[in-house]
């Protein structure tokens, strides 16, 4: 009886029934494809993050550099010293060349005992430490001043020689960062979501090995080859692999970082794995709470630091999406609830009569609550196929987005600086590269979806069902008459 009476009542009042479900159906095809395109940026976001942090870090843990006092020799760029005795003299000019690894301007280490303290946190599974390095070479020619004269008076006139043989100085300072990172394979940190491209990467017998890794695009601007050598601190360092990392320039044993930098048992920063998601917000409670001085910063922390369209994108997706979503939604349930009103009054008849003949109000309610119910789930079910052949059009699309991820870096001095040094303070060193949106469908989405839709429709049955429940017998006759 209820089925044969709730299709009869559908069929009469296609109008409404379309009204009601379309409505409902782009409001629902709506929540669909935002929420896959959000997933598809969250995706993305992960992807240039991991570039410069690795696959599977949740929490990354560095310390704020202290500001460099007056009068430090901190606040410019590095300082060389050379004696009266460095240097080849040759023709007039003394060839000076120096290398220096210091840690990265803009970064502060600290005692890599840490990396225990974060490994006794319950719910991490896995972290790595790294010390973030920058080497800065010195080479160039300066003039030969011409010896005291034997009574001790200065020499006569200017210093001769020179690069360009009257007197002047001619110099290249070159910088490059270096990245010291434990060999033994840790499941986390910056090399695990790099792409190899040539020759091999670490392994653990690589420990204490002068031995580097080269980013792909830093070796063809260098014009650096797998078996050929890199000078580092010093050093000259065997080129066993490049990859495509979009972080470092290069990658070194941490314990030979350590080592020739003057660092020893020291630390810039330490990537964490937590044991799941939903563990991150406690494991980075329980890290601030143990080190007190740490800068301890999550996935959300670091995706402020993704800048170009995909950025822009997932602002729009966060904000103009999202309530763009609510509204459609509300705006959807909303007319159903009025259609069903409207239905209900149009019908005061027809209930008032089913009353008189026995019907009770729980039956009226359900009545009306079962054919909104059933218009919601039409419109769910067209909104989930509108909402699949949205997303089939946006991957078929595949829109191009830029996206940067930003690690606090010493800026390069690369370049000839004839005469003087020129200044360089912290820059952001980014992994720029362009990543293809894919929006992804998942079963949660749907089952959302669907599930909104029914509420959409249970509501509008509810608000429907108690009008009609309010209808007297009497007013049946009346209408009649």
């Amino acid at each position: 009886m209820f089925g044969t009476y709730l299709l009869r009542e559908l069929t009469h009042r296609r109008k409404q029934t379309a009204i009601i479900a379309i409505g409902m159906a782009l409001a629902i095809a709506l929540v669909i494809i935002v929420n896959s395109v959000a997933a598809g940026v969250r995706d993305a976001q992960a992807g240039v993050l991991a570039s410069v942090y690795g696959v599977g870090t949740d929490v990354t843990v560095s310390r704020a550099p202290e500001a460099p006092a007056q009068g430090d020799g901190q606040s410019g760029p590095p300082a060389f010293d050379f004696g009266a005795a460095d240097g080849q003299a040759a023709d007039g000019s003394t060839t000076l060349a120096q290398e220096r690894l210091n840690a990265a301007r803009g970064t502060a280490t600290f005692d890599a005992a840490a990396l225990d303290t974060v490994l006794g946190v319950d719910s991490v599974s896995a972290a790595t430490a790294t010390l973030a390095l920058q080497n800065t070479s010195f080479s160039g020619q300066i003039p030969t001043r011409d010896a005291a004269s034997t009574d001790g008076s200065a020499p006569a006139g200017p210093p001769a020689g020179g690069a360009d043989g009257a007197g002047g100085s001619s110099f290249n300072v070159d910088s490059f960062t270096v990245e010291g990172i434990d060999v033994a394979g840790a499941a986390v940190g910056p090399l695990t979501a790099a792409t190899l491209a040539d020759g091999r990467t670490f392994t653990a017998a690589d420990a204490g090995s002068d031995v580097v890794v080269l980013d792909s695009d830093y070796a063809t601007s260098a014009d650096l080859a797998v078996g050929g050598t890199l000078s580092i601190g010093g050093a000259d360092f065997e080129i066993i692999g490049l990859v495509a990392s979009g972080g470092s320039n290069s990658y070194i044993p941490l314990d030979v970082a350590q080592a020739l930098s003057g660092l020893d048992g020291q630390v810039s920063s330490i990537y964490v794995q937590a044991g799941s998601s939903s563990d991150v917000p406690q494991v980075q409670a329980d890290i601030e709470a143990a080190l007190p001085d740490a800068t301890v910063s999550t996935q959300a922390d670091l995706a402020a630091s993704v800048s170009g369209s995909l950025s822009t994108a997932s602002g729009l997706v966060s904000n103009l999406g999202t309530w763009l979503s609510v509204l459609v939604l509300a705006a959807a349930i909303l007319i159903a609830i009025l259609f069903t009103i409207s239905g209900v009054t149009r019908r005061t008849r027809e209930f008032g009569t089913l009353k008189a003949i026995g019907w009770s109000n729980r039956r009226i309610v359900g009545q009306v609550a079962g054919e909104s119910l059933v218009q919601g789930a039409i419109g769910g079910v067209l909104g989930v196929a509108a909402g699949l052949v949205g997303i089939l059009v946006v991957n078929l699309v595949a829109p191009t987005l830029t996206a940067s991820a930003t690690a606090q870096q010493t800026a390069g001095f690369g370049g000839q600086r004839p005469g003087g040094f020129g200044g360089a303070g912290p820059q952001a060193a980014a992994a720029t590269t362009d990543i293809t949106l894919h929006a992804p469908v998942t079963a949660a989405v749907i089952l959302i979806a669907v599930g909104l839709a029914i509420l959409g429709g249970i509501l509008a049955g509810a608000v429907g069902g108690w009008r009609a429940a309010r209808l007297r017998p009497a007013e049946a006759l009346r209408s009649a008459a």
